[in-house]
């Protein structure tokens, strides 16, 4: 998970004066605006629940009200400190910290509401919607629970499974991105532009995962639901006849054999992107990638209308980061500040300059955003590909599942089946977390000019740690 503060903003108090805020982004996606004792508020609560010698410190206090350079500093240092604070998985998994995202992302998006029921709508694949009544900063593994318990889905099943937010452009759907704890559902969907739905999809890449899925009557509908889906939008490749087999299936409601028949398939179980350009072979390639069965599928088209076809495996990868570029506004050229951070076991390096960075993923403006990875091409010539989508930042996130997911299954460990590590902050008030978390009132006005950024910061790489295991009968 990749956080970044790439902006300020003047802010007024109710009173006339005015302080700075700063702009937090998440996975390349703005998420909220807040001050720099809130910042403060939530280090002070953590140094209390996990200790203090563990966390980064954090950027001194100035008695002095700031100069524009020392506001740049303090924003650098709070960067640093954020990235460095989210790369401990015990913060990630903090009550305090994600219950602090949902509700700077509450107030900062003026969802209000607080524990005030709201209506939400979660589809199924096979188009079926299935309405609850939540609190609007309920987080996203409380939603997907609350889901899952209304379809009759087992629980030790519910974390094969996630919410999407996905784009509904004429009769498509583009996945988004897969929502995350530190969110709330309701008000990352209330904020995008367009059409967008919550959408309960397949959550795993291991296909053997199946057989346990489909043994529960739930299960087996939705990955069919799915499943069909992807057929129907050529996501699974088919001939003819296997055309005519599925409808048979189909027609006579044999699930499991439909899906049975499907597995056999090429590109079954990948999630496909929507066409972009990548440097290999050579640069502005169009490419239409498709990750799944631990790779990056490219396919090519050539002058002769034949496509070539390549596998980029992730345990060749030895890292991989994201980067995104963006026009300022009211400037006719791109400025950019750099910071990075590991996810999971990734190399993440990103770029930006607007709390808009979003706009890539929500139709707004254009912005530029690109996953490189460090590929073994043969054992002694490793190379950069570079590849440039809208939903370059989705890619890398499949990448880290399909690493997580081969080292936890390295290790004999299982999937995640319940709630036991997830964050139980869902059904807390914001009443009861303003005790643990001083002033959560974020903002009092809305921005008045976003302060342009020159920073940079000094780039890390973080190594794949499947890549380390590869041996030489890989190559």
């Amino acid at each position: 998970m990749h956080f970044s503060i790439p902006d300020t903003q003047e802010c007024k108090e109710d009173n006339g004066s005015t302080y700075v805020a700063y702009n937090i982004h998440i996975n390349g996606v703005f998420h909220c605006t807040v001050r720099y004792r809130q910042l403060h508020s939530l280090h002070e609560q953590l140094r209390k629940d996990l200790g203090g010698s563990t966390l980064p410190p954090f950027p001194p206090k100035k008695l002095l009200p700031l100069s524009p350079t020392q506001t740049e500093e303090r924003r650098i240092s709070l960067e640093k400190y954020i990235l460095q604070l989210s790369q401990d998985p015990r913060v990630l998994n903090n009550d305090v910290f994600n219950g602090f995202l949902v509700s700077a992302q509450n107030e900062t998006q003026r969802a209000g509401g607080g524990q005030d029921d709201v209506p939400i709508d979660i589809y199924m694949m096979s188009g079926q919607k299935v309405t609850l009544n939540v609190p609007a900063t309920l987080q996203t593994d409380d939603l997907l629970e609350k889901v899952c318990s209304h379809i009759h889905l087992p629980n030790e099943l519910v974390y094969y499974f996630a919410l999407f937010l996905v784009k509904k452009e004429e009769s498509d759907l583009i996945v988004v991105k897969r929502l995350q704890d530190f969110e709330s559902p309701y008000i990352s969907q209330r904020c995008v532009k367009g059409i967008h739905r919550i959408v309960l999809r397949k959550n795993y890449w291991d296909v053997n995962i199946d057989q346990g899925v489909m043994n529960d009557r739930v299960g087996l509908n939705l990955l069919y639901a799915q499943t069909v889906q992807d057929v129907e939008r050529g996501w699974i490749l088919t001939n003819l006849e296997i055309q005519r087999q599925l409808a048979a299936l189909q027609a006579k409601g044999a699930k499991k054999e439909y899906l049975e028949l499907a597995r056999t398939l090429k590109y079954y179980g990948y999630l496909q992107f929507q066409q972009c350009t990548c440097d290999f072979p050579k640069p502005g390639t169009p490419v239409l990638i498709s990750a799944g069965n631990r790779e990056l599928n490219f396919r090519i088209e050539c002058e002769d209308g034949s496509v070539k076809e390549g596998n980029f495996k992730v345990t060749r990868m030895r890292c991989w980061r994201i980067t995104v570029q963006q026009p300022i506004e009211g400037s006719g050229s791109n400025s950019n500040s750099s910071s990075s951070s590991s996810m999971g076991s990734t190399n993440n390096s990103y770029s930006s300059n607007s709390r808009n960075s979003s706009s890539s993923f929500e139709g707004g403006r254009h912005v530029n955003l690109e996953l490189s990875f460090e590929y073994l091409m043969s054992r002694e010539d490793m190379r950069w590909v570079t590849v440039t989508s809208s939903q370059a930042v989705l890619m890398s996130m499949c990448l880290q599942g399909m690493v997580q997911e081969l080292l936890t299954h390295k290790r004999g460990h299982k999937v995640r089946t319940d709630g036991a590590t997830q964050s139980p902050i869902g059904e807390l008030s914001l009443r009861r977390l303003s005790e643990r978390l001083s002033d959560l009132n974020i903002l009092d006005n809305r921005p008045s000019t976003a302060a342009k950024t020159n920073g940079k910061a000094e780039p890390s790489t973080v190594e794949n740690d499947a890549f380390d295991f590869m041996g030489d009968d890989n190559l």
